[in-house]
């Protein structure tokens, strides 16, 4: 791991500053301002439960590589619970809003709404939300509600059910997924779809797609990206987003697409609104990068701190944790990694090296 902030031979947290606390021994919450060099501020925090996923998806944890003798990781490794609410609650006293639930497939991991009631229990976190691939939520969804979650995104790239099949790696029939959202909207949950465009694969059947869902959830078609090093990324199976509108629309010409102002600064859908008042969310990480104002965060299942999606490296916050560090030291070392932030990598990729060897695997840090 990545131990910039320490000397050879010392723990990472050894000589970082230390903050007041206030006089129960906690860490007193200032004023969060926190910012990196690119003046982004910390906002959201994308945390990882589990490695582990029930599906095989080629863009993300193809079953060449993922196989069934795959060594995914033991309990004993992943942050506990515990572990989790201490690192969300330094994270919200750094200004952090919005919390993520990520895999994976978060739903896997034992004991999940309990993880939920903590985290939307901390002052200060206005968003709680989970990305999951659905499959699990007939079960789930009435005590992730009850826990507090706010809303769920699912994923689905087809409905066709041999391309979905196909895509998934496990021949899953759409329908299954289909069930965990209709589970989700029963429940009272918020429900967003997530579907990944990849060229010659599922790109005529987005109209299909979005016709079905649009009246359920906001629909979010993504542009298929070089995340981790196993996916077989290039830039030919890259549908643009301004193609994905156009597919959408009756005419085939996006036409009837207004753009819709962004709920919020940082927001990495780009929102359009037909003409019968749907929206659509178009995420173009290849064609029209966001990275300008990117304040995501990314805390891996075992309790590393990545600062984008395509990190090569990140740093470790389980040890510090495990081994007596207090919450003023660990923030301390937040604070550096965060104020030292450089990361746009989408919008340095075309002169870079695509498909460059080393990036953290999106199963270890979500989407």
């Amino acid at each position: 791991m990545d131990n910039t902030f320490n000397e050879p031979g010392q723990p990472l947290w050894a000589g970082m500053r230390r903050h007041p606390l206030k006089s129960n021994g906690a860490a007193r919450i200032v004023d969060p301002m926190l910012r990196d060099q690119l003046a982004r501020p910390l906002r959201d925090l994308r945390i990882s439960v589990t490695d582990r996923c029930n599906l095989r998806c080629t863009y993300c944890m193809p079953a060449d590589v993922f196989g069934p003798d795959y060594a995914f990781l033991p309990r004993s490794e992943l942050l506990s619970f515990e572990e989790i609410e201490r690192l969300a609650r330094v994270f919200v006293e750094l200004g952090v809003r919005k919390l993520r639930i990520t895999g994976g497939e978060p739903t896997l991991r034992r004991g999940l709404p309990a993880l939920i009631a903590r985290l939307t229990r901390l002052e200060g976190v206005e968003d709680v939300a989970l990305t999951t691939n659905g499959l699990l939520l007939p079960r789930l969804a009435g005590e992730l509600k009850a826990a507090g979650l706010h809303r769920v995104t699912v994923s689905i790239d087809s409905l066709d059910p041999e391309i979905f099949g196909r895509m998934n790696g496990l021949g899953t029939h759409p329908q299954r997924v289909l069930d965990g959202i209709e589970a989700a909207l029963h429940a009272g949950l918020g429900v967003k779809v997530n579907t990944v465009v990849q060229r010659g694969v599922n790109e005529d059947g987005l109209r299909e797609l979005w016709l079905a869902l649009r009246d359920k959830a906001v629909v979010r078609f993504i542009e298929f990206m070089d995340v981790g090093n196993h996916n077989g990324w290039n830039l030919d199976s890259v549908v643009p987003s301004r193609e994905v509108l156009a597919r959408l629309s009756e005419g085939g010409d996006g036409a009837e697409f207004q753009p819709a102002n962004a709920n919020y600064r940082g927001e990495v859908a780009a929102r359009h609104v037909g003409a019968q008042g749907h929206e659509v969310g178009l995420i173009s990480s290849v064609s029209a990068p966001f990275c300008g104002d990117c304040s995501r965060a990314r805390l891996s299942a075992v309790g590393v701190l990545y600062t984008c999606l395509f990190a090569g490296h990140g740093t470790d916050l389980r040890a510090p944790l495990r081994t007596g560090a207090s919450d003023a030291e660990v923030r301390a070392v937040i604070e550096g990694v965060w104020a030292s932030r450089r990361d746009r990598y989408s919008e340095e990729r075309g002169e870079a090296t695509p498909g460059r060897a080393g990036k953290v695997e999106m199963s270890h840090i979500g989407g």
